[in-house]
């Protein structure tokens, strides 16, 4: 994670539009979710943010914003993932 995907999360957060067909990298779970609020709302500042924003695991998203991205992809099998917590 970097600053410039700080600034993008409370960019969307905030409801601000993108221009991006494709959006990659680090997903959010719902902890750090709710430390981008309290960022956003000024509860901490970015220096209390990293502090706290520690993925407990690796995680990584892929997201498709436009129809044009949406078509680029092509469906080949599918398969069942059991959630082995």
């Amino acid at each position: 994670m970097c600053e410039e995907w700080l600034d993008f999360i409370v960019a969307c957060r905030l409801g601000k539009a993108h221009e991006f067909d494709v959006v990659e990298g680090p997903m959010a779970d719902d902890t750090i979710f709710n430390y981008v609020q309290n960022f956003v709302d000024g509860k901490i500042d970015r220096e209390a943010f990293w502090a706290l924003a520690r993925f407990k695991r690796p995680t990584h998203q892929i997201s498709f914003h436009t129809a044009r991205a949406l078509a680029t992809l092509h469906f080949l099998k599918g398969s069942e993932v059991r959630d082995e917590e």
